[in-house]
């Protein structure tokens, strides 16, 4: 399991002009699943992400957590975080896990994020064509694996 966060002002994703998540402060989530992901995975990244402490204290240093400074999460999923390209041009898409799997994942993350940390979490549409935007504050962007 993959995961690219971006610390945001804002941001937001929609789907056929229509916006079906938005966030203001937190963090913007890519997720990427492959074949051997696990809920495991899932548990140890939902704790990662909601305890990454990257917002500035009063001292200016990154000390606070989303629960410290009220934030949120929009998590896409985001099957080309698994594109190998180490063949040629085009990119190859076969460690990626199959779709039902990976939503099945997919939904269970977003549920743990929300449901057992505390954070609002708002999603994209598996599977469908987004247009995602965003305000990158810092810019802070930081890769969590599993």
């Amino acid at each position: 399991m993959r995961l690219v966060v971006q610390r945001v002002q804002n941001a937001k994703v929609d789907v056929d002009s229509k916006t079906v998540g938005k966030i203001d402060k937190g963090f913007m989530v890519l997720c990427g699943i492959t074949h051997d992901d696990t809920k495991e995975n899932c548990d140890f990244l939902a704790k990662k992400l909601c305890n990454l402490r990257v917002f500035e204290d009063e001292n200016e240093k990154m000390n606070l957590a989303l629960k410290d400074v009220g934030g949120k999460l929009l998590i896409i999923s985001q099957f080309t975080l698994y594109a190998d390209c180490s063949g040629g041009n085009r990119p190859s898409f076969v460690n990626a896990a199959k779709p039902e799997m990976a939503n099945e994942l997919y939904e269970y993350f977003c549920d743990k994020c929300q449901n057992e940390y505390g954070i609002e979490v708002q999603k994209g549409i598996f599977g469908a064509h987004m247009e995602v935007s965003l305000l990158n504050d810092g810019p802070v962007t930081i890769i969590l694996e599993k």
